[in-house]
């Protein structure tokens, strides 16, 4: 063969040279190896990822079976990577790369050539409880759009958003938890999609300020306009009373649609409805915690704490012994 055909082009290099910038910037273990793990070093690798990151995750894997929590591992170390992938790399061309690279290794899992430790493990979780790629190429959607989409013009828009970077999620969880049946999967993942596009919005409020560093306001641009709220009033921190109106406005949103997803905790294993049950209680929390500042998330950031937390997962708990303490069996108003 011709060596001037062999060799690589032009935007081949500048994009190899992209993806080794990326991957100078994450964590050395993020790399993919030349060689695959085997599955037992795979399942390793995933549960410190999970466990070194993510404090809630202590806290939700308590309460499912055991068996389950290596599936919960490599989903939760395949949603951190490719959201560091997307968000800590700090240049959007460099960050477009590797989620194209992850996303071939995605392909990869699927025709069985993980090499990557979170694929290999993937790959089992793929397996046994038959998942499909889709939620997993969702994520990637979302992430890639966080790097070309900076605003939202209504409300449809955030959650058409939300449907690729917080409804994936839940569908995981169900199908991780045998909870996805042909019987059962439509009406359960309406309800987890309103939960889980709750819990975003839930966060987009509280982080109304975090997100404006970051160049991206989720706050629709016509509920802006309605209000009389400007990109000047975030980027001075002062919550004016219209701000104070919006976020009111948006809040109340986000609790309607928990509202409309908590009838799944009744639908679902026990060990699973403590952990949806906990979940809607954190992020109802949040909703309160906003309130309890007047709606001011410019000033500070509301934030729950450990006592809190731990008061939520007791509640969560007992509604495993006791169905008439979850959530949904009660009111979810601001004293839920």
């Amino acid at each position: 063969m011709n060596a001037a055909i062999a060799r690589p082009d032009k935007p081949e290099l500048e994009n190899a040279a992209l993806v080794a910038r990326g991957w100078a910037a994450l964590p050395a273990a993020y790399r993919i190896p030349e060689v695959a793990p085997t599955a037992e070093e795979a399942r390793a690798y995933c549960r410190r990822l999970a466990e070194s990151h993510y404090e809630n995750f202590h806290v939700a894997t308590w309460f499912l079976p055991k068996a389950l929590h290596p599936h919960f591992h490599s989903i939760y170390a395949y949603c951190r990577i490719s959201d560091d992938l997307g968000d800590e790399v700090g240049d959007q061309s460099v960050a477009l790369a590797l989620l194209d690279l992850w996303a071939r290794e995605l392909d990869a899992c699927y025709e069985g050539r993980a090499r990557h430790p979170v694929f290999v493990a993937l790959a089992e979780t793929i397996r046994d409880c038959d998942i499909p790629k889709a939620p997993f190429a969702d994520l990637l959607t979302a992430f890639r759009q966080d790097q070309t989409v900076a605003r939202y013009a209504t409300m449809d828009d955030v959650l058409g958003y939300c449907r690729y970077s917080a409804n994936p999620v839940g569908r995981l969880v169900l199908y991780a938890c045998g909870e996805a049946s042909p019987e059962t999967v439509e009406a359960n993942f309406r309800l987890s999609d309103a939960t889980c596009s709750a819990l975003q919005l839930a966060n987009f409020w509280q982080d109304v300020r975090v997100d404006y560093a970051k160049g991206r306001v989720y706050i629709p641009q016509d509920d802006m306009r309605r209000f009389g709220v400007s990109d000047e009033t975030i980027s001075q921190g002062i919550a004016t009373p219209e701000f104070r109106a919006l976020l009111r406005y948006e809040v109340d949103f986000a609790r309607s649609l928990f509202e409309q997803g908590l009838p799944l905790i009744g639908r679902v294993s026990r060990d699973l409805a403590i952990d949806l049950d906990l979940f809607s209680r954190g992020g109802l929390e949040i909703l309160r915690a906003i309130e309890q500042r007047d709606y001011d998330v410019l000033s500070a950031r509301p934030a729950i704490s450990r006592r809190t937390k731990l008061a939520l997962a007791l509640r969560a708990l007992g509604g495993k012994a006791l169905p008439f303490l979850r959530l949904g069996a009660q009111s979810t108003g601001k004293t839920a």
